[in-house]
């Protein structure tokens, strides 16, 4: 007997949420719940789930009826397959006092919890963060300190404002530009009016008289003094820097201003410096060590841990070169699971691709719903023809497929030129077709059984296929590997795909993911 609906907010391990739709109605145990939990969230692992309770000012309490769970509730996953701080300790206490065993740290937190939290941590990444929402100005030196204070002071009084001496304003300066390069080392004009605008809010004093915004001048120091300590890292070798040296222009191109190579919106690890001891010589050999363990059957540990520590050379190899497809997949033939999407993903950004695209994708949903019913005309008409499939089925998957289709059509566009579907085709037709798209997703389907595949192509080549994924889950790995190879900026993808064909249905996707990631990230 079916139950009413039931929506659920789920929070998940990494802090993010997403809505749970249980169409039948309640589960009949907490087992089955959690199999569905796994099953829309794409989760893996051991995990125990909590409820929100009112009776105790809403804490979480373990879930173990599930007549405990109501309608628009809110259940909390809970990870027990990585020990708890408290657990490791006791073990350790045992393995002390049992001198037989031992407990190996690196193997309790290697357990494969879910594809987003698939990344050892990192050696050759560097210690950048993403930029933050309100920048932060950092403790200045005492003597500089000092100063302002007795300034602020003066300003609180009568509204006099300082002029700084060269010794002060260097020591501001020097403090904003180390405080910035802890989260990249260009910067754009946007971040630079935030950083500026966050000094004088901070101190008052230093707001300038006779200008529009108070703080242009500052602006302009700050560009030049970081603009001058990218000189000194680039003499360091900052890979960071040293990637847009005159050298590494193309021939007749050597202009600083041509072709400037920088993190782009959600990239925080752009061009990591190498691990500590590794060259480029024994990373090259590590990947080539790569290319025989990527052949081997359960060996999945071992080309995780070797992918994570040739991170850094294979960014460098991505944004000093910007290799084709072909060329890079013989190189890394490793990159091109899901798991390791989703890993590389997570080190680029610090961001988990799974959940975070998918709790932004279910966030959206009843916004865009509402867009596309207020959109007229034709794709009006079909607008509502995806909205109509979305109310007639509760399945988050539908509605997931559903809004990416509808985001399709609201830009006027054909969903067949972003997703080819190939039924009861022969083998030379689907490969006619996949060598003649330059970006898409391919969807083949034999009509004399249920086999499916469902992949990504990327200049005419199959870079990524699955047997059992939904086309929502690679769709969100189409996104990361376009944006991984074009580099997520449009004149870097003008230079690198002029001699492919069908340019202007790559253009199109092209516009059409640059909307999904502003949407997403």
């Amino acid at each position: 007997k079916m139950g009413s609906p039931l929506i659920l907010k789920i929070i998940l391990t990494d802090g993010t949420s997403q809505r749970l739709t249980l169409s039948s109605g309640p589960p009949e145990s907490i087992e089955d719940l959690i199999v569905e939990v796994k099953r829309q969230c794409c989760l893996e692992g051991n995990f125990r789930l909590q409820f929100m309770d009112s009776l105790f000012g809403n804490e979480f309490l373990n879930l173990t009826s599930i007549s405990e769970i109501e309608d628009k509730g809110t259940i909390k996953v809970i990870d027990i397959s990585r020990p708890t701080i408290i657990q490791q300790i006791l073990d350790c206490v045992q393995d002390s006092e049992n001198p037989s065993t031992s407990f190996d740290y690196n193997s309790s937190f290697m357990t494969d919890r879910s594809i987003d939290t698939d990344v050892l941590p990192s050696e050759s990444t560097s210690s950048r963060s993403a930029w933050p929402a309100v920048f932060k100005v950092p403790k200045f030196p005492y003597d500089a300190e000092l100063k302002l204070q007795q300034a602020s002071m003066l300003y609180n009084q009568n509204g006099t404002v300082l002029i700084p001496d060269p010794k002060l304003k260097s020591a501001i300066l020097d403090g904003l530009v180390q405080e910035i390069l802890v989260y990249k080392v260009y910067v754009s004009d946007k971040e630079m009016d935030q950083v500026a605008q966050s000094l004088i809010k901070k101190h008052p004093c230093l707001t300038e008289r006779g200008s529009s915004t108070g703080y242009g001048a500052w602006k302009m120091s700050l560009k030049y003094k970081l603009s001058n300590y990218r000189t000194h890292l680039r003499k360091l070798g900052c890979p960071e820097v040293t990637v847009n040296s005159l050298k590494n222009k193309p021939a007749g191109r050597c202009s600083s201003a041509f072709g400037v190579k920088k993190a782009k919106r959600a990239e925080v690890n752009f061009c990591p410096p190498y691990p500590t001891e590794e060259t480029q010589e024994s990373l090259e050999a590590m990947r080539n060590a790569l290319l025989l363990e990527t052949k081997k059957r359960n060996n999945r540990d071992l080309v995780k841990r070797q992918m994570e520590k040739t991170f850094a050379y294979r960014r460098h190899e991505v944004v000093r070169d910007a290799p084709m497809v072909e060329a890079f997949m013989s190189r890394w033939p490793g990159l091109f699971d899901i798991r390791e999407i989703n890993a590389e993903f997570k080190r680029i950004t610090t961001i988990p691709l799974h959940s975070k695209f998918f709790s932004q994708l279910d966030l959206h949903c009843d916004n865009l719903r509402k867009l596309f019913k207020r959109r007229g005309g034709q794709l009006g008409q079909k607008l509502r023809q995806i909205v109509a499939q979305m109310d007639d089925c509760e399945d988050v998957d539908v509605a997931r497929e559903c809004v990416i289709k509808g985001l399709c059509i609201y830009m006027g566009e054909d969903p067949a030129k972003l997703i080819h579907k190939y039924v009861g085709v022969d083998e030379a037709t689907i490969e006619e077709g996949i060598g003649a798209t330059t970006i898409g997703v391919f969807h083949l389907k034999d009509c004399s059984s249920a086999d499916e595949d469902i992949g990504v192509v990327l200049e005419g080549i199959r870079v990524l296929a699955s047997e059992c994924c939904p086309i929502w889950i690679v769709f969100q790995l189409f996104v990361f590997l376009v944006v991984f190879f074009i580099g997520g900026h449009k004149c870097i993808f003008l230079m690198r795909n002029v001699h492919l064909k069908d340019w202007a249905s790559a253009a199109f996707t092209f516009q059409y993911v640059v909307l999904l990631i502003t949407l997403l990230l």
